[in-house]
């Protein structure tokens, strides 16, 4: 259960019933799917050849490298098996330009004597016959994967001039029989580990801007409360449990404030709190439903979802409360809003002829375009670099995680291994 069907049902006391409803069994390890549609991409030809000694090593870091490039959007991959490099060869590139890649990457893995491994890359440009690039590592087993994921950052980074987000996180919920988990995983929904699991609903995780704290609605008190869970340590804090419902926590860019939605004073309004606990100030005053608070990225402006003009739509507000303004105007059902974090682009789920879409509008212009070709989609979250958004789903009668690229032509798939997951949320920039 999220937010989104939260507004399905359009009755807030639902919630508490509802609640269990939407989340299937098991956390997800499978491998992203990457699946290229549409025409006209301006991707970047790139071969990856084997890593040396990879095949020994329990993760095989050219694979890695290789599916988050794709995933991205941004790289097309040249077929590199058979090649015999590392980052000490000297390649010739010329059969590398006749398969059309304009760089090359080579590198190996060698495991260590004290059972440690040491991961090194070399990044060619084929053009100009230049390495550009290369760097190498020292890692225990259990971070392979993230070693992978900081040298496709490096090479993402180095090739188009913006930071790569492979080494982030991402949070998202399981259920698996009556247990339901709190997840925070790699960018691409390996490495899985779980935050926190509970017999009862966890709902909405929110990640802070420093990436060190998760705050999430949990029903343990048999209706919904927020806490904030501090990640390296496993420890959490209780921050809203006040009369009726407590949800929707939203972090404010310094990581000082939570918005939240509360119904202590009788309907569904909007409060801040300090994330440190403390008394709730009021946003809001109005008869209708306000829910899911989200922070533009200086601090200064507040998007919600309101029913106020009968049917619920996207507002927004100055972070301190003041005369709310509307924002979408496409379609009479809009909820979910996700912010671009250069304040470009909103990203959230429009009810469009039965089916729940996600839509992303440049907010400049206003210009809206519908970027799945699924019909229950839930949840979305933009990465910290602003180029892919990750949502919620059904793919092939089952609930998935998808990332698609804000033009909707390059998607990659995360069904569960053994179950469905949902509330994804993805994390910051590590600082």
């Amino acid at each position: 259960m999220n937010l989104t069907k939260q507004w399905r049902r359009r009755d807030l006391g639902g919630l508490l019933a509802a609640a269990t409803a939407g989340l299937a069994a098991g956390p997800a390890l499978a491998q992203f799917r990457v699946e290229v549609t549409g025409v006209g991409l301006t991707q970047l030809p790139i071969a990856i050849a084997p890593f040396r000694g990879d095949a020994d090593a329990p993760q095989k870091i050219a694979a890695i490298v290789q599916a988050d490039l794709e995933r991205s959007g941004q790289f097309r991959a040249i077929d590199g098996s058979g090649a015999a490099l590392d980052e000490t060869s000297r390649p010739d590139v010329s059969p590398w330009r006749q398969k059309g890649a304009d760089s090359l990457v080579v590198g190996s893995t060698a495991r260590l004597a004290d059972g440690r491994y040491d991961v090194r890359f070399r990044l060619w440009d084929t053009v100009r016959a230049q390495s550009v690039a290369a760097d190498g590592v020292m890692v225990v087993t259990a971070d392979l994967r993230l070693a992978a994921h900081r040298i496709a950052d490096m090479i993402y980074e180095k090739l188009t001039g913006e930071k790569g987000v492979f080494s982030t996180r991402i949070a998202y919920v399981t259920k698996a029989g009556n247990r339901f988990n709190l997840w925070v995983a790699d960018s691409d929904g390996e490495n899985a580990q779980s935050a926190l699991a509970s017999p009862e609903p966890i709902i909405s995780p929110a990640w802070s801007a420093n990436g060190q704290q998760l705050a999430y609605v949990s029903f343990e008190s048999r209706k919904p409360v927020v806490y904030v869970h501090d990640v390296p340590t496993g420890r959490r804090r209780l921050i809203a449990n006040f009369r009726g419902s407590n949800s929707a926590p939203a972090w404010s860019p310094d990581g000082r404030t939570l918005a939240v939605t509360l119904t202590r004073d009788g309907g569904s309004q909007l409060y801040t709190i300090p994330a440190a606990g403390g008394e709730p100030k009021r946003l809001t005053q109005s008869s209708s439903i306000d829910t899911e608070p989200l922070y533009s990225a200086d601090g200064r402006t507040l998007y919600f979802v309101s029913d106020r003009g009968g049917a619920p739509q996207i507002y927004r507000m100055p972070a301190n409360g003041g005369e709310p303004q509307r924002v979408t105007f496409t379609g009479n059902y809009n909820i979910s809003p996700a912010l671009s974090p250069d304040g470009k682009w909103l990203a959230y789920i429009s009810r469009v002829g039965g089916a729940f879409k996600l839509q992303v509008m440049e907010l400049a212009s206003g210009n809206v375009q519908s970027v799945t070709d699924t019909v229950s989609d839930e949840s979305p979250s933009f990465a910290p670099n602003g180029r892919q958004i990750i949502y919620a789903t059904r793919q092939n009668g089952r609930e998935a995680l998808m990332t698609t690229t804000l033009d909707g032509k390059i998607k990659a798939s995360l069904p569960g291994r053994s179950g469905d997951i949902r509330e994804p949320d993805w994390g910051p920039f590590q600082r």
